[in-house]
């Protein structure tokens, strides 16, 4: 079974809005539920489970219900950060998920989420145990070794930007959140499922990614949401 953890646990702080970003609407709807349609229409995705920011728990069943996001079937409050909403969702599975189930993380305001990418994220996770979608990085990278000048570089065929989905067998996901919580390793700061496995020693594998399976934080970021969306309603199809 695939099961998505969709986490929605956010504030919105720097997007300026009064209202959680993943709630903003986008001709008039969330963008929350762009994200959902995806994973409601991929046919290999069997159902989702919502982490949500508190006190928003009703308006997400009611969008649910209003865009027949039938897979949605658990809806429960996240944490005090990222981890914290991830490791919520993961644990609240242990009852509901056999071991060898693919779990698919995914943040709540990456609306556009190829339906190649989830696939490919799943099949890898099937090989391989996990998977962390990915792209090749195309600027040159330098080491600052004071403010003004370096001496240094990193290859950028080194360099892979990681982002989500990402993908991962429910025994794997379950004992490295048990073990990152109870050791205090890799879930603090910027950390995210990814970077917590690999502080913990497991090694990753790549699939696919996307260049505009971008993440919606700033106002800049909703423009370029919008103006993806006005591309995809002249050329149907060419964006999916």
């Amino acid at each position: 079974m695939n099961i998505a953890i969709i986490i929605a646990g956010g504030s919105g702080n720097r997007m300026g809005s009064d209202i959680p970003k993943q709630f903003i609407k986008v001709n008039d709807k969330p963008v929350l539920i762009y994200t959902l349609e995806s994973f409601q229409d991929h046919p290999l995705v069997d159902s989702i489970l919502l982490v949500c920011i508190d006190g928003w728990q009703d308006t997400v069943q009611d969008y649910a219900k209003q865009f027949h996001i039938s897979k949605l079937k658990w809806v429960i409050t996240g944490g005090n950060t990222g981890q914290e909403s991830i490791r919520n969702g993961v644990f609240y599975l242990k009852d509901k998920a056999n071991s060898d189930d693919n779990i698919i993380i995914h943040d709540g305001i990456r609306p556009l989420v190829d339906s190649s990418v989830l696939s490919d994220v799943i099949t890898k996770c099937e090989q391989y145990g996990n998977a962390v979608s990915s792209m090749p990085y195309n600027e040159q990278i330098f080491i600052v070794d004071n403010d003004i000048s370096t001496t240094q570089f990193i290859p950028r065929e080194m360099i892979r930007r990681v982002s989500t989905p990402q993908c991962y067998k429910f025994s794997l996901l379950f004992d490295k959140y048990t073990e990152a919580f109870t050791k205090g390793i890799g879930i603090h700061g910027s950390h995210y499922t990814n970077t917590m496995m690999v502080a913990l020693g497991v090694r990753l594998y790549f699939a696919t990614g996307s260049d505009k399976n971008i993440k919606l934080t700033t106002p800049d970021d909703l423009e370029m949401f919008k103006a993806y969306l006005n591309m995809q309603a002249s050329t149907p199809g060419d964006l999916k």
